[in-house]
């Protein structure tokens, strides 16, 4: 006779634990299209960057979009609360692994100047460039109708965990419905991780969900709050929700995966568990023309209560053309992501993403990455 359970487990999967297998027909990866759309935006480097202050300053943003994909600017972090953030990033690069957190804190404790919300979505947009910002619900209200006002092209609401149902003492709280009518531009949601979530953010109409909570490199909710799901998991459960609520509606609402994306193995499995775009920020980072010199921190790091994130240390590897389309000499899959992108497509036979949400099969192999591997591993 069994023991009665309290909590019945359920079993989750991370990237380094599935694999992708092999199709029954295969195409030329040149003829494979990776285009990602979002309510008229099309992005033909299917890759969003995080909205992190060591990733996306408009600089980036614009050679980020000059390479088809598209970086989210933070409206809380330091390009809207100095007028030189370039000084502000240098502090936080420069201070000691003791005294970083209190220097982030200490940063990002002055306040948002609506000013410059303007100021900086008009300065990637005078370079051409398409602009995404990035707010927290508290601020949504104030500041995504300036950026709106100001020329952006998307919105993206962002908390470390969003939902429909956000009970607080607050009498006004943010209505995705209401944001909707405030501004005419595209609202992406997140973030979640499960099938029930994910719904109830379309059903509000807004535009895309961001799928991930606490893979990143540089946070640490996980292991600070114990909150999360592998993104394998959290993945296919929000696809799940998107063809539930295309079946119900007729209207597709793309679904982003963000964090816990290294290599181009990782990115490639997103996409065959159901992703329609990726979000990625350590990766980012790493190229030359990144901002912090290569540095990067989270969202919450600078949090003055319970810091959810680290500055970590991930070096200068490349320039982002060379991330996103090689050429490149390492072997390890940290370059030429859409190349690795386009080769999967071709090896399970998807000429577009949508297809490979189809055809792509995923099978569970905690081995995948050890099998035959005793060189490589230095185990011989």
């Amino acid at each position: 006779m069994g023991v009665p359970q309290f909590k019945e487990l359920r079993r989750a999967y991370g990237f380094d634990e599935v694999t992708i297998a092999p199709g029954l027909v295969t195409i030329n990866p040149e003829m494979t299209n990776t285009d990602f759309s979002v309510d008229g935006i099309t992005l033909s480097t299917p890759i969003l960057g995080s909205a992190m202050d060591a990733v996306a300053s408009p600089k980036f943003a614009s050679t980020m979009d000059g390479l088809g994909g598209m970086a989210v600017m933070n409206l809380e972090g330091v390009q809207t609360r100095y007028n030189n953030p370039d000084d502000m990033l240098d502090e936080i690069v420069e201070a000691s692994e003791e005294s970083v957190t209190g220097i982030l804190q200490k940063v990002y404790s002055a306040p948002i100047r609506e000013e410059l919300v303007g100021e900086r979505v008009q300065e990637i947009k005078n370079s051409g460039a398409k602009c995404a910002v990035s707010v927290t619900p508290a601020n949504t209200k104030r500041l995504a109708p300036l950026a709106a006002e100001a020329g952006a092209d998307m919105i993206v609401v962002q908390s470390t965990v969003t939902t429909t149902r956000h009970i607080s003492n607050s009498s006004v709280g943010l209505k995705f419905p209401e944001l909707l009518e405030m501004i005419t531009i595209p609202v992406m949601v997140g973030n979640c991780v499960s099938y029930g979530v994910a719904l109830e953010l379309m059903e509000t109409g807004i535009h895309g969900v961001l799928v991930g909570v606490g893979p990143g490199a540089a946070c640490t909710t996980r292991e600070v709050t114990g909150v999360g799901v592998p993104q394998v998991t959290a993945t296919l459960d929000c696809a799940t929700a998107r063809e539930e609520y295309y079946r119900r509606t007729g209207r597709y609402v793309p679904i982003v995966t963000d964090g816990g994306i290294r290599t181009g193995g990782d990115l490639c499995k997103a996409f065959a568990c159901g992703a329609d775009a990726v979000m990625i920020g350590t990766p980012l980072a790493q190229a030359i023309e990144a901002p912090a010199a290569g540095y990067n921190w989270g969202m919450a790091s600078p949090h003055p209560d319970l810091p959810r994130g680290t500055r970590v240390k991930v070096g200068v590897k490349g320039t982002l053309e060379q991330l996103f389309f090689g050429p490149t000499s390492v072997t390890n899959g940290t370059q030429n992501l859409i190349g690795a992108l386009r080769i999967c497509m071709g090896m399970v036979g998807a000429s577009n993403i949508q297809e490979m949400h189809k055809v792509a099969e995923i099978i569970v192999a905690p081995s995948i990455k050890t099998e035959g591997k005793y060189y490589q591993l230095g185990l011989d």
